[in-house]
C-alpha cells in the first residue's frame, strides 16, 4: 500500500517548495515539471528517479492515482529537472513491479517498506 493521502497533500503544501531546489541537485532526486488536467497551471513535484538503459524511472511513492502522475500520463510529455539540466521526457508509462526490480538494490527495500509497487517510466523525446 502506497503511503497515506494525507502525507501526500501535506507534502504538495509544504515540504515539495522547500525539497525542490534540492532535488534538482541531488543524486536520485529530480523535479517533474507538469500542468494540471483541468486548471492549466503549472506544478513542481520533486520525484525519487534512476536513470538506467535510457529511460528514466520514477518510484510513485504515493501510487499511482496521484495527479501528478495523471497529469503527466494525459499529456504524454513532461519536464524533469536534475543536476544535468532539464530533460523534455516522452511517452509516460506507468509500470507495477511490487519486488522494485527496476531500481537499484540499495533502493529495493526502502522502496518495498513503502508500499512504492508502481513506478513510472520515460524516455527523453
Amino acid at each position: 500500500m502506497p503511503l497515506p493521502h494525507a502525507l501526500a497533500k501535506f507534502n504538495r503544501r509544504v515540504t515539495n517548495r522547500f525539497a525542490a531546489p534540492l532535488a534538482r541537485r541531488s543524486p536520485g532526486f529530480g523535479v517533474v515539471v507538469h500542468k494540471g488536467r483541468k486548471s492549466g497551471r503549472s506544478y513542481r513535484t520533486p520525484v525519487t528517479l534512476f536513470a538506467r538503459d535510457g529511460a528514466y524511472r520514477i518510484a510513485l511513492t504515493y501510487g499511482r492515482e496521484s495527479d501528478w502522475v495523471k497529469n503527466i500520463v494525459a499529456a504524454g510529455t513532461f519536464e524533469l529537472e536534475t543536476g544535468a539540466g532539464p530533460v523534455l521526457l516522452t511517452d509516460p508509462t506507468v509500470r507495477y513491479d511490487p519486488a522494485a526490480s527496476w531500481a537499484p538494490p540499495g533502493v529495493r527495500h526502502w522502496l518495498q517498506l513503502v508500499g512504492a509497487e508502481y513506478y513510472l517510466e520515460a524516455r527523453p523525446a
